[in-house]
């Protein structure tokens, strides 16, 4: 990629006038004629050195180093458009502006307020026209191209920007020179407030709120605060100003209390002096057939007055209303649009840094960090942190200001260190906004002390939740005996904005709060001294959940399953969290004997290892037996599918001898069967490991336990292949499976098959593709993560063994990716029994490139390239 200029450069943007309305006529006519436009556009940039940063459309941003050289460019390219020998109903006509400023360099583009005041001066011209700033015209009125004067504009407001703009345009001998009035803030009266900083991102938003207030004349924009409503109106007003030549008037009510000074208050901004004792018909009288825009910001708080916009918009047949509220208005012809926190990156995914710029969320902390360190800039070293600010604040507009103004004088790993108090860290905003806008904390009260009781009530103890249904809601927040609606209950919160409303796969309605007003409601159930109490209700909903869902992972829903685990992920972690902080031996024990599962499919190794270390070390925990060898039994079964034998034999082993002493021969079958896995994998002992796994199958047998029986003869099957006893291995999974399809069981019939797989490697890799081919898609079908990282690792060594090196570490490198990202390590085993080594392989200049290919694939890639389909 060329270098980008930096220092002083000028910039030019450029776009056609009334290109729509042209594409819309010409048809297939169009793309030859913007094509052609493209290349004489291109020729004079080129001509002059310019430096081509973006093209979208019809549009172009440009660079230059010098200003003469950017004027120069202009003024060619417009000779060149009107030598042009367009058809007579397509002339294209196209409209420049050009601003000299400091090049400030973000993820591979310009950014600043420099960049977007010379767009502004473009957007104001018609075309044909070329406009330049002050700075422009302060290096170039002693060099300009022959046959080319400057004509002074005066001094204008451009939309969305705080200083006005004294504006020149070129008069070219030989070109049209005479342009309609210029379009900026100037033609149209108005009050709407200068802003001191540049609108980032939310193009998407703008577009569909300004369709809206096409659409109808009353658009309500709703959002908890923060959220960025009072910026998004103002720049949809400026936007809009065309359709309003009567004029814009930003009416501020987050002073009132009384609905009753509504209508004075907007007849006060409007211009009018004496609204009198009936400011409804004054206001009516004065608006008349006049086209104007009223943008009512932070009506929450008198919303009673409601029922007056309508009736005020029923005497203005041309009038149109624009609101910001934390809750809609209710009332007839009134379209509400949510307002999303800003997009935000995934913080395990990171993009390259050009990408990852794009994200608003980035886009805007690093602006809004350059202005109080002008050499901030995203590298690979503090992206991670900046990815990670920008989700734990919900990609809130106000805190991601707030936490990069501490750009100051901290780095963005610093603050995302601090973060776990978002309230204090957040605490120090602009003196000159309203007092809610200067914290976070401020924005937050501001709608809370809105609320009635009840609502305050619901608000806190929501925030026991990391989201809820609402039958989890009727469950843990109404006390007992309590009767009481939650979905009336939960909706007040969700009309104002507090409480967010989601989609279930099933299309039931799921809540939640965003996690910065969720620390604030925390806070409040604590002063309401609440918090132990709920926090005790929702752990006993969560052991309820999980024990409710363990047996059901090996059934015909375990894709449901597992996907409602995942949904209530945060809820388990939370109430876990709660259980070993209160020393609640009971519900982490539970949790974690019905949760591993959970956490070995789907690819949260590490994190449940970190749990089950913790559990396990508990004091006091003897006299929970039964809970304590459910919780073994995970913890054995996590450290195992980490390879760890040594700690899953000794938490196996705790759990045989509290089966033993237990008496329940199904227990002890259980936990001995579990414990042969690892004497077997690393083929330590090989008596031993068939003596525990024999002893399982004998016991199953004495019970009568069909499936048990299928259990242990598979454990042993896979003893017998690690013994490399390949036709026993075949044998007994070929029992086994017969009864895990004769009873439904999906997941053992895939170990089943990837048993038989991995026994017939040597003796028929045709079988060994067939057996691998039809477990692939039953673990890919449950999201079982471990499970379809070994098949793949399985077909690696097949392409391996059949001589096929390319593709066996293309699926190598996708196996080893995602074994890394699950926390798996039974692979290695694997691998190292069957004689494949894919990082020797990959040490070849020749065959690097094959395994690194493999690490970037997706599930579907990999799936193509592991049955042929590629």
């Amino acid at each position: 990629m060329t270098e980008l200029p930096t220092g002083t450069v000028t910039f030019l943007f450029t776009d056609i006038e009334g290109s729509t309305r042209l594409a819309q006529a010409l048809g297939t006519g169009w793309p030859p004629l913007l094509e052609r436009h493209r290349e004489i556009m291109r020729s004079a940039w080129n001509a002059h050195l310019g430096t081509e940063i973006l093209t979208e459309g019809d549009s172009f941003f440009v660079v230059f180093e010098s200003a003469p050289a950017a004027l120069a460019a202009a003024v060619e390219a417009q000779r060149g458009l009107a030598a042009e020998a367009w058809p007579s109903d397509a002339a294209i006509r196209v409209r420049m502006g050009l601003h000299t400023g400091e090049g400030l360099l973000s993820g591979g583009s310009y950014v600043g307020l420099d960049v977007h005041r010379a767009a502004r001066i473009g957007s104001a011209g018609s075309g044909g026209q070329v406009l330049v700033s002050a700075a422009v015209h302060a290096l170039v009125e002693g060099d300009l191209p022959p046959g080319v004067s400057l004509r002074e504009l005066g001094e204008h407001r451009l939309k969305d920007l705080s200083r006005p703009e004294r504006i020149w345009d070129l008069v070219i001998e030989g070109l049209p020179s005479e342009f309609p009035a210029l379009r900026t803030l100037n033609a149209i009266p108005n009050n709407l407030p200068t802003q001191l900083t540049s609108f980032l991102g939310r193009q998407r938003q703008l577009t569909e709120a300004r369709q809206l207030l096409t659409e109808g004349r009353l658009l309500t924009l709703t959002g908890p605060g923060g959220t960025g409503k009072t910026r998004l109106s103002l720049q949809i007003a400026t936007d809009e100003s065309d359709r309003f030549p009567d004029g814009i008037y930003f009416v501020p009510l987050g002073t009132l209390s009384q609905a009753d000074l509504v209508l004075p208050t907007i007849a006060q901004a409007a211009g009018i002096i004496e609204p009198g004792t009936d400011p409804l018909s004054r206001l009516t009288e004065f608006i008349g057939s006049k086209c104007v825009l009223l943008v009512l910001d932070n009506f929450e708080q008198v919303i009673d007055a409601a029922p007056q916009v309508a009736e005020l918009l029923g005497g203005a047949p041309k009038a149109s209303v624009l609101v910001t509220s934390r809750s809609p208005l209710r009332v007839y012809g009134e379209r509400e649009y949510p307002v999303p926190p800003l997009g935000v990156p995934d913080p395990r995914h990171l993009p390259d840094l050009e990408q990852f710029s794009t994200f608003e969320s980035v886009a805007l902390f690093v602006e809004r960090a350059m202005a109080v360190r002008p050499d901030f800039a995203v590298t690979g070293a503090n992206a991670p942190a900046i990815a990670e600010i920008c989700v734990r604040l919900d990609g809130l507009p106000l805190a991601i200001e707030l936490a990069a103004a501490r750009v100051r004088v901290l780095s963005p790993q610093a603050i995302m260190d601090r973060l776990g108090d978002r309230m204090a860290l957040l605490s120090s905003g602009a003196r000159d906004l309203p007092e809610r806008q200067q914290t976070l904390r401020g924005a937050i009260a501001w709608s809370h002390d809105l609320l009635e009781e009840a609502d305050r009530r619901l608000f806190a103890r929501l925030a026991v939740f990391a989201g809820a249904t609402l039958d989890a809601i009727g469950k843990v927040v109404f006390d007992p005996g309590e009767h009481g609606d939650p979905l009336d209950a939960v909706s007040s919160l969700v009309d104002k904005s507090l409480v967010r409303q989601e989609s279930e796969p099933d299309g039931e309605p799921r809540f939640r709060m965003l996690e910065t007003i969720r620390e604030y409601a925390l806070e409040k159930l604590a002063e309401r001294g609440e918090a132990e109490q709920l926090r005790q209700r929702h752990a006993a909903w969560v052991v309820d959940l999980v024990e409710g869902n363990a047996p059901r992972v090996f059934g015909d829903e375990q894709r449901v399953v597992l996907d409602q685990y995942e949904v209530e992920h945060d809820n388990i972690r939370a109430a876990l969290a709660w259980a070993l902080e209160n020393r609640h031996a009971e519900t982490a024990l539970r949790i974690l004997g019905a949760t591993w599962r959970f956490w070995q499919m789907r690819g949260f190794l590490a994190e449940g290892r970190e749990h089950a270390d913790r559990v396990l070390a508990m004091p006091d925990t003897g006299d929970l037996r039964d809970a304590r060898a459910a919780a073994l039994e995970g913890g054995g079964g996590i450290a195992y599918w980490q390879a760890d034998m040594d700690a899953a034999r000794v938490w196996y082993s705790e759990a045989v001898e509290l089966a033993r002493a237990s008496g329940d021969l199904s227990r002890i079958a259980n936990a001995i069967y579990n414990l042969g896995f690892t004497y077997g994998l690393n083929r330590q002992d090989a008596d031993r490991a068939r003596e525990l796994a024999t002893e399982s199958v004998e016991l199953y047998r004495q019970l009568g336990d069909e499936q048990g029986i299928a259990r242990a003869e598979w454990g042993l099957a896979t003893t017998s292949y690690f013994f490399r006893d390949y036709q026993q291995g075949i044998d007994l999974a070929t029992h086994a499976i017969e009864i895990f399809r004769r009873n439904g069981d999906q997941f053992m019939t895939a170990w089943a098959l990837y048993i038989l797989a991995v026994c017939n490697q040597q003796t028929d890799p045709e079988a060994m593709q067939r057996y691998l081919e039809e477990a692939l898609p039953i673990f890919i079908g449950n999201g079982d993560k471990s499970g379809y990282s070994l098949i793949f690792d399985a077909f690696a060594t097949l392409e391996w063994t059949n001589g096929d090196i390319p593709r066996a570490l293309r699926l190598a490198g996708y196996a080893e990716a995602t074994e890394r990202s699950a926390g798996t390590g039974l692979a290695e085993w694997n691998r190292e029994f069957a004689g494949f080594d894919p990082q020797a392989l990959a040490n070849d200049p020749a065959n690097a490139a094959f395994f690194t290919e493999g690490q970037r694939y997706d599930l579907e890639q990999a799936t193509a390239v592991a049955l042929h389909r590629d």
